[in-house]
């Protein structure tokens, strides 16, 4: 059986069942050495000690407060992990914690606009690095186009997939990630936040991603949905889809940051694959996307390896609506197969259209006998886009890196009007192409300076 902790009896183990200890800090980089709480549930464990590490098999309850993740912690048994808002989770960065919730499993990280729940490196302001940490892996139940149930990639052993489309992993709302992924294996890497078969149940709202070593967001399969999510200074990818992904994401911004990038990888905006061997597997990758700012690194001393707003390969499909790419090196909307672009210039499966499109150079590529660029662009301007040339006339405010950016439109921008939801199901409509309109919804939770925050 389970055990939950009243608040009340929380409360009281937090002067009743501690007993003070000296700590060895030769133990760990991050202060919690022993702990001397090894008697008790795993809750009052975690209480006492201040540190989250091994196996949770029962339900835990946390209150706010500052916690050490330590080595690979697995949320199994069908056990919720819930923590408080306000609360710090700082990865040791020896042990390189990292978060994984299995099938059947949740995790309640339910913050609030004014105490958002942060999971950062354990280094010293300053000291932290991208990949500092792992990073946090939520499993599900819902439907991938594997042939079998696959193991999730990162060096984890926990598997995903099945047939419960409406599968529920808990919830991430008001949630900053910062400083994780590493990588087990050259190609199986831990991002900020790995979702392999999660279902719509699960709610993903108001989360940022920072200086992820890997991609910010990855979504293996699975029909969660997501709003109001946040890429900062990700190595690789900002959003990456693959695996038969179908749920819907709005108000996304990613943006870039010029000196940092994969050295061994290209960055993008957007990657999607239908999976890795480029099948035409079902259910077939198909995410629905609306109101994204993608926001390139528009320096002409980047780091060479940034890449494309967009990148659409191996047979996947997509949508994606209402929303402004800009500043990327390479090119803005790119699509890599014959399979993908079939869906998109013949099929009028997947969508690409009301959208604002800028890059450096090649707002369109094709790499395809299907169709060209040329023919491309001028199906993606027929559904409503509109190719810059200039990155200034699309009029956002202060987009490109800094630690004080503002995304919103200027007055008289053209991010301001020309959305269209017609025959979209599960969307907010709004007037406004991008992620913001004239309201802000990341102030007050979000931090563009991790680096040298004080947690």
């Amino acid at each position: 059986m389970k055990k939950v902790l009243s608040a009340l009896v929380v409360s009281s183990l937090l002067f009743t069942a501690c007993v003070k200890v000296e700590i060895d800090d030769s133990t760990t980089n991050n202060g919690n050495g022993g702990s001397g709480c090894s008697d008790g549930t795993k809750q009052e464990q975690i209480i006492c000690s201040k540190i989250i590490t091994g196996q949770i098999s029962e339900d835990v309850v946390l209150p706010k407060g500052k916690y050490t993740l330590k080595g690979y912690v697995y949320v199994t048994n069908r056990a919720s992990l819930t923590i408080a808002a306000g609360s710090v989770i700082v990865g040791d960065t020896i042990s390189k914690g990292a978060l994984i919730i299995e099938r059947n499993s949740r995790l309640i990280a339910d913050g609030t606009q004014t105490e958002p729940i942060v999971f950062t490196s354990g280094r010293k302001p300053g000291s932290r690095l991208p990949g500092d940490w792992g990073g946090i892996i939520l499993l599900g139940n819902a439907p991938t186009n594997h042939p079998t149930t696959p193991t999730i990639e990162g060096g984890v052993n926990a598997q995903y997939g099945g047939s419960i489309a409406a599968d529920n992993s808990g919830i991430l709302r008001y949630v900053r990630i910062e400083f994780a992924g590493i990588a087990s294996d050259p190609g199986s890497e831990i991002n900020g936040l790995t979702c392999g078969g999660v279902g719509s149940g699960t709610i993903l709202e108001n989360i940022q991603v920072s200086f992820g070593n890997d991609d910010a967001y990855e979504f293996f399969g699975g029909t969660v949905n997501a709003k109001n999510i946040v890429a900062l200074a990700t190595a690789d990818d900002d959003f990456d889809f693959d695996n038969g992904y179908v749920g819907r994401i709005q108000f996304a911004v990613s943006m870039r940051k010029p000196d940092f990038v994969d050295p061994g990888d290209a960055g993008n905006g957007i990657e999607c694959d239908n999976n890795a061997g480029g099948t035409t597997a079902t259910p077939r990758t198909r995410p629905q996307l609306s109101n994204f700012t993608i926001i390139g690194p528009n320096s002409a001393t980047a780091a060479a390896n940034h890449n494309y707003s967009n990148r659409w390969r191996r047979a996947t499909q997509f949508v994606l609506r209402n929303s402004i790419l800009m500043g990327h090196p390479d090119a803005g909307f790119s699509m890599e197969s014959d399979e993908t672009v079939t869906d998109y210039y013949v099929n009028n499966i997947s969508e690409f259209k009301n959208n604002l499109v800028h890059a450096e150079t090649n707002p369109y590529r094709s790499n395809s006998t299907v169709a060209t660029a040329a023919q491309i662009k001028t199906k993606a301007e027929a559904d409503g886009c509109i190719t810059y040339t200039n990155i200034n006339d699309i009029q956002l405010e202060a987009p490109f890196y800094s630690t004080n950016p503002n995304f919103l439109p200027k007055t008289g921008s053209p991010a301001l009007a020309g959305a269209s939801f017609t025959g979209m199901t599960g969307f907010t409509s709004t007037t406004y192409r991008g992620a913001f309109g004239t309201t802000n919804w990341a102030a007050g939770w979000t931090n563009w300076d991790p680096q040298n925050a004080a947690y």
